[in-house]
C-alpha cells in the first residue's frame, strides 16, 4: 500500500474525530502507535515540502506585492510561477486531503475534510481557469497557504495523539521464557514455556517468575501476586495451593504441577478482557469537526444563494462564477483548522511540564465532564507496601522501645515487614541498638540477641512454636487489627537458662499493626474530587474489612472490595451502565481491562508497565493529585476550544455574507483580497487565544481541597489513635 492510500484508509479514523484511537475497530487492533507516529511523519514532511514550494507562488503573487510594497524581477516565463508551483503543492500537499474526504462522503457526514477539499479544488480549478480565461483575479497564494496551514494543522494533531505500543505485549511479557520442568530422578531440564503440558512439575526458584498456572505440590515460600490479584501482601503459598502464571515466587523453592497452560492461564484471561475492552470504545467527534461538519453545509448554502441571486440581480457571467467561487474559499477553516490541534499541543505540553503523560487527547478532553474516578487501592490510594499503622505494648515496655528491639532484630532482614519496622524505627527517630546471632525461623519469624536479651519477632505462628500466649491487652490489639484486615506481628522476649540456652519461658511485650500504607495525597484528591463534585469509588482485590476501612478514613463514596481482575472490569461497565462518565486510576497488571474499559485510564507512573500502556493518561510523578489537575486542565483546555471556534465562526459568519455581497447594494462589496486579510487575521487571533491557554494555574497551592481528613492527623479504625508512617 503506498502513503497516499495508507492516508486514506486509516484517516476515516484519525480526520473524523480520530476516532480509531478510541473505538479499537478490529483492523486497526495493535497497531495504533505505528499508525499515528506514521501519519506525523507524513504531515511533518509534506507541510516542509509544500512550504518551500510555496515561497515562490508568495514572492509573485501581484497581490502580495501591492500589500506589501515590493517588487521581484520578471523574466521570460514568470508568469508561470505561480501556476506551476501551485499544482506542485495542490497535488503533493493538497491529494492527500481529497482523499481523507472520501471516507466522509461515503458515510455522508461532511466534516473537516470535505470542508478542506471543497475549497483547495475550488481555489485550483477556479484559479487554472483563470490562466487561460480573462478573471479579475486567481487564487493561487491563498490556494498554497491554506494547504500549508492545513498540513500544519494536522502535523500537530497527529503528534499529539501518538501512542505507544499495544498494552498485549507488556503483558506478555510478564510471563517467562523458560521453564525448569523436573523430570524422572528428580533432575530439571530447561524447557521453553511454550512446550510446558498440563500435568508437569516445574521448579520455581526463590524470585523467578511461576511459568504458568498450577498447584504446589512440595515447599513453601511467599508468592507476589499483586501485578494480577491487587492483593497488596505476598501470599502464602505451601502444598495444595494454587499459583498464577506470571507472579513472583519469594525467597523459598516451590514445585508446581501445572494445570493450565496458554490460552487457559489466568494471564492470557487478563489479555483477552484487555483486547475486548479496547475493542468496546465508543466513537466521540471531535467539536471542530462537527462545526466543520456545519459550516459544510453553511458554505454550499451561501454559494448556491449568492449564485442565484447574482443571475437575478445581473445575469449569469464571470463576475457571478468570481463571487461564488471567493464565498466557498473564504469558507475554508484557515482558524478552524487550527483552533483544536493548537490547544491540544499547548495542553500536552502543560500536562507534561505538570507530570501527566497525555497519551489520548480525546480522554483529556472528555476528563472536563467526569462525573465517577474510580481508583485502584494498592499503590494507588496507598504505599504498595506495608507499615506500621498502630502498637500495642505490655505496661513495662512503651512503644519506642519495643519498635527499637524490633527494629534490631529485623536489621538483616529484606522481608516486606522488616523493612516496615525498620522505617517506623526511622520515622520515630529512635536509636536501634546492635544485635547478633540472627536466626531466620521458616514460617514463624526471625531471632536474634539485643543486649542481653533473646527477641523474637514474629506472627501467630511464633506465639505457637513458643507455646507464649498473648496478655488479654494485646489479644484484644490483634483481634481489633484482624477485624480491620492488618497483620499482627509480635515481639516476644524470651528467657534463658543458666547455660545461655532458651528456655521455654517467652514473654510476648508488644504488637504491631501491620496495613498498607494510606498515602498523605490520597486525603487530599478525594476531598478536591468532591470539590469539583466528582464521585469517588474504589476498586481492589483486598478484603472487605481492609477496603472498607481505607474507604471510611478517605470519605471514599463507593467500594468494590474482593474482586478479580474480570470484576473490576464488569464494575466500571456497571457504573457506566448508569450513565456516568467513568475514569478508572491505577498501576498494576490486574487493572489493565478496567482501565481500558473506563471512558478514561489513568495509570500512577511508577506502576507495571501494562498498566501505563493501557491507560490514555499517565501520571508520571506517581502523585493522585495530578487526576485534579488533569481536570482543571482539561476543563480550561476545552474552554480555550469553544473559545477558539467561535473565533474561527465568527470570522465566517462575518465573512460569508459580505462575501456574497449583501451590502452590495450601499457599495460594500468584499474582494477576495480582502476575505484573505480577514481569513489570516482569524488565524493569528485563533494562535494568540490559544498560547493563553499556559496561563492556567495547575500548582498544587491552587487546587482544591487543601485540606487532609483530621488536620492531617488520620485516625485509627475504631477509637484508638494509629500511628501512620509517612513517605510522602
Amino acid at each position: 500500500m503506498d502513503e497516499h492510500e495508507d492516508t486514506r484508509t486509516s484517516d476515516e479514523r484519525t480526520t473524523s474525530g480520530i476516532r480509531g484511537d478510541r473505538d479499537g475497530s478490529e483492523h486497526d487492533q495493535g497497531d495504533h502507535g505505528g499508525m499515528h507516529e506514521g501519519h506525523e511523519a507524513m504531515f511533518r514532511r509534506r507541510f516542509f515540502v509544500s512550504t518551500l514550494l510555496s515561497i515562490p507562488v508568495l514572492l509573485y503573487s501581484d497581490m502580495l506585492q501591492e500589500w506589501l510594497g515590493f517588487s521581484v524581477p520578471a523574466f521570460p516565463g514568470s508568469e508561470w510561477i505561480n501556476p506551476v508551483f501551485a499544482v506542485i503543492v495542490f497535488a503533493y500537499g493538497g491529494v492527500p486531503f481529497l482523499r481523507m474526504a472520501a471516507p466522509e462522503l461515503r458515510d455522508r457526514s461532511p466534516g473537516m475534510m470535505t470542508l478542506i477539499s471543497m475549497a483547495i479544488s475550488v481555489a485550483f480549478v477556479y484559479s487554472m481557469a483563470s490562466v487561460v480565461l480573462p478573471t479579475e483575479s486567481a487564487f493561487f497564494w491563498e490556494l498554497v497557504t491554506l494547504i500549508d496551514i492545513m498540513l500544519l494543522g494536522h502535523w500537530i494533531e497527529m503528534r499529539s495523539v501518538r501512542r505507544a505500543q499495544s498494552a498485549l505485549d507488556e503483558l506478555a511479557k510478564l510471563m517467562p521464557d523458560t521453564a525448569e520442568r523436573i523430570i524422572d530422578g528428580g533432575e530439571t531440564e530447561e524447557v521453553p514455556v511454550n512446550t510446558l503440558s498440563e500435568g508437569d512439575l516445574v521448579l520455581v526458584r526463590p524470585g523467578a517468575s511461576v511459568p504458568a498456572d498450577g498447584v504446589v505440590e512440595e515447599g513453601d515460600s511467599d508468592v507476589n501476586e499483586s501485578m494480577i490479584t491487587g492483593e497488596s501482601r505476598p501470599v502464602s503459598k505451601e502444598p495444595g495451593d494454587e499459583v498464577i502464571g506470571g507472579t513472583i515466587n519469594g525467597d523459598g523453592s516451590l514445585r508446581v504441577r501445572v494445570d493450565a497452560t496458554g490460552e487457559e492461564t489466568t494471564l492470557a484471561g487478563i489479555m483477552r478482557l484487555v483486547e475486548q475492552a479496547q475493542g468496546s470504545k465508543s466513537q466521540t467527534q471531535l467539536l471542530a469537526d462537527r462545526a466543520a461538519g456545519w459550516l459544510f453545509y453553511v458554505a454550499v448554502a451561501a454559494a448556491a444563494v449568492t449564485a442565484l441571486a447574482w443571475t437575478v440581480a445581473t445575469s449569469f457571467d464571470a463576475a457571478v462564477i468570481e463571487r461564488v467561487v471567493t464565498v466557498l474559499v473564504i469558507a475554508c477553516p484557515h482558524a478552524l483548522g487550527l483552533a483544536i490541534p493548537l490547544v491540544v499541543a499547548i495542553n500536552t505540553s502543560l500536562a507534561a511540564r505538570n507530570g501527566m503523560l497525555v497519551r489520548d487527547r480525546i480522554a483529556m478532553e472528555e476528563a472536563r465532564n467526569l462525573d465517577t474516578i474510580v481508583f485502584d487501592k494498592t499503590g494507588t490510594l496507598t504505599e504498595g507496601e506495608h507499615g506500621v499503622v498502630d502498637i500495642a505494648t505490655v505496661d513495662d515496655i512503651d512503644e519506642d522501645d519495643a519498635i527499637a528491639r524490633a527494629a534490631a532484630v529485623e536489621g538483616d532482614s529484606e522481608h516486606m515487614i522488616a523493612r516496615a519496622i525498620r522505617q517506623a524505627a526511622v520515622d520515630r527517630r529512635v536509636r536501634v541498638p546492635d544485635s547478633t546471632d540472627f536466626e531466620a525461623m521458616k514460617g514463624r519469624g526471625v531471632r536474634a540477641r539485643v543486649a542481653d536479651e533473646t527477641i523474637s519477632v514474629g506472627g501467630p505462628n511464633l506465639l505457637r512454636q513458643l507455646d507464649a500466649g498473648a496478655p488479654s491487652s494485646l489479644q484484644r490489639f490483634a483481634d481489633e487489627a484482624g477485624e480491620n484486615g492488618q497483620t499482627v506481628v509480635y515481639v516476644v522476649r524470651e528467657g534463658e537458662t543458666s547455660d545461655g540456652t532458651v528456655s521455654q519461658h517467652a514473654e510476648p511485650i508488644a504488637a504491631f499493626a501491620m496495613a498498607d500504607v494510606i498515602r498523605d495525597e490520597s486525603y487530599r484528591v478525594v476531598d478536591s474530587l468532591h470539590e469539583l463534585e466528582i464521585e469517588v469509588a474504589m476498586l481492589t482485590g483486598d478484603s472487605r474489612d481492609v477496603a472498607t476501612a481505607v474507604a471510611d478514613e478517605l470519605g471514599i463514596d463507593t467500594v468494590f472490595a474482593e474482586v478479580l481482575p474480570e470484576d473490576k472490569d464488569e464494575k466500571v461497565r456497571a457504573l457506566q451502565k448508569q450513565g456516568k462518565l467513568v475514569a478508572m486510576v491505577g498501576d498494576g497488571v490486574n487493572d489493565a481491562p478496567a482501565l481500558t474499559r473506563a471512558d478514561i485510564g489513568i495509570a500512577i507512573g511508577s506502576g507495571t508497565d501494562v498498566a501505563v500502556q493501557s491507560a490514555d493518561v499517565i501520571l508520571v510523578q506517581n502523585n493522585p493529585m495530578d487526576v485534579t489537575r488533569l481536570v482543571k486542565l482539561s476543563r480550561a483546555s476545552y474552554r480555550k476550544m469553544q473559545e477558539n471556534i467561535l473565533w474561527a465562526a465568527g470570522y465566517n459568519v462575518f465573512a460569508l455574507p459580505l462575501a456574497a455581497g449583501v451590502l452590495a447594494p450601499i457599495g460594500v462589496l468584499l474582494s477576495p483580497a480582502v476575505g484573505a486579510l480577514l481569513m489570516s487575521l482569524s488565524t493569528v487571533i485563533v494562535a494568540i487565544n490559544a498560547q493563553l491557554l499556559r496561563r492556567v494555574d495547575l500548582s498544587l497551592s491552587s487546587l482544591p481541597g487543601r485540606s487532609s481528613q483530621n488536620g492531617g492527623q488520620p485516625t485509627g479504625h475504631g477509637d484508638r489513635p494509629i500511628e501512620r508512617t509517612d513517605r510522602s
